[in-house]
């Protein structure tokens, strides 16, 4: 028997481990769970709390940070069967413990896995992928199948080779293995969203050239949830906030007349959505459940100030759907606001608050919105500043915020 075996496993499973909660990171049943769970304290806890509890939006961080240490585990494991494969040891001289070896197509398959491992890490790499979305989300849609498959293969193969010593069944063996049930729960998570793949009945209506509304009624929406939308199941996947219609809002000639109709607002910011303004879909593909993103965590706070610009408007909608939302006010700035997204959708804004503050950039210019949200926070009280911008501007709003004493948090890269 290899005398590294105990070894060799430990690597197995702990790769296998944080594969695991790498993948379930992304889940929406368990994203959803997180939240629910995390989100639950009530708002008369005390501040500090709260504010610890609504960094669950950082969950994208343990997807990246299990998915880099699978990594590093990996690499363990491949040095491990390289040592084994290239310098064997002298007892494996018998032809019994010859059959022992690390056999020529484990050796090719652990090898093939680290190639892709590193592809994946490559192509999510930030710059990468904000340049490169849809080839960013291919290779690791893609490339993350072929790894689970492979290094199932992987576990299977050697298993096969290590149960002889012991005398079991190839079955007995495995189910001894940690990794093994890891993986099954991995292929089970990948698997569960794509058994509830639906082409749904989609209701466009037109903005502008720069925006769209799509209505949906193929589920119910609450507070802060969002939709994954494709029109191929296999290609590009884009997701966006939802908040609820509103029954005045649908016309009469409207075929979505059920209770649960929903929206969601499209701007025009890539290939994707440009050709959704341009040739607005009667049907799309949806997949999972509805699953909670940023935005939830909000409700922790009593008052808050949504500050957004653009199109940022369409994830600030979503605290539409809870009459239990918190107190808030608005800072909106956009260009062309009535023009480029209508007064319904105005009118929306104007249900989360009744007098927000709408900053119109093609009569003002871009204005510093640092000392109207801090003067605004103290007039209205608010524990918190919720910021739904592009990162650049998510990112240095929230900052400056902070350095003056504010609660205030927006999406980070991997929320």
């Amino acid at each position: 028997m290899i005398t590294d075996q105990s070894s060799l496993l430990a690597f197995v499973n702990a790769t296998a481990a944080n594969l695991t909660v790498c993948g379930l990171m992304r889940q929406p049943l368990v994203v959803n769970t997180i939240y629910l769970v995390i989100c639950s304290i009530p708002r008369s806890a005390p501040l500090r709390l709260r504010r610890i509890a609504s960094k669950a939006f950082h969950l994208g961080g343990v997807h990246s940070g299990c998915g880099v240490a699978s990594f590093v585990w990996y690499v363990g494991l491949v040095a491990l069967i390289s040592k084994h494969y290239w310098f064997p040891d002298d007892h494996y001289s018998s032809s019994t413990d010859a059959a022992q070896h690390i056999s020529t197509a484990v050796v090719v398959i652990a090898y093939i896995i680290l190639v892709l491992l590193l592809f994946i890490m490559t192509a999510a790499y930030p710059v990468f992928r904000f340049k490169h979305h849809n080839g960013f989300e291919l290779t690791h849609r893609f490339s993350a199948w072929a790894v689970v498959a492979l290094f199932l293969a992987l576990l299977l193969m050697f298993s096969d080779q290590a149960r002889k010593a012991e005398d079991l069944s190839l079955g007995q063996y495995l189910i001894r293995l940690p990794a093994f049930w890891l993986l099954i729960v991995v292929i089970t998570a990948i698997v569960h969203p794509y058994l509830l793949l639906r082409r749904v009945k989609v209701e466009p209506e037109p903005l502008s050239k720069h925006a769209i509304r799509l209505h949906m009624n193929h589920a119910r929406t609450r507070f802060g949830l969002g939709i994954q939308l494709a029109k191929n199941p296999l290609w590009d996947w884009h997701s966006f906030a939802t908040f609820p219609d509103r029954a005045a809002e649908k016309g009469p000639n409207s075929t979505l007349q059920s209770s649960d109709s929903f929206s969601c607002l499209i701007s025009k910011a890539g290939d994707w959505t440009t050709d959704t303004i341009e040739r607005p879909p009667q049907y799309l593909w949806k997949r999972g459940v509805l699953v909670y993103g940023f935005a939830y965590v909000m409700r922790l706070y009593k008052k808050i100030i949504v500050v957004t610009t653009g199109s940022g408007i369409g994830p600030c909608l979503s605290f539409l759907g809870d009459g239990n939302r918190p107190a808030m006010r608005v800072v909106w700035q956009t260009r062309s606001p009535l023009k480029t997204y209508g007064q319904g959708v105005i009118d929306l804004v104007k249900q989360m608050d009744t007098d927000p503050l709408v900053m119109d950039t093609d009569l003002t210019g871009r204005v510093d919105m640092v000392p109207i949200i801090e003067r605004m926070t103290s007039e209205f009280g608010a524990e918190a500043v919720c910021v739904v911008s592009n990162p650049r501007l998510t990112k240095k709003l929230v900052y400056e915020l902070e350095t003056r004493g504010l609660v205030a948090m927006g999406p980070i890269f991997d929320s």
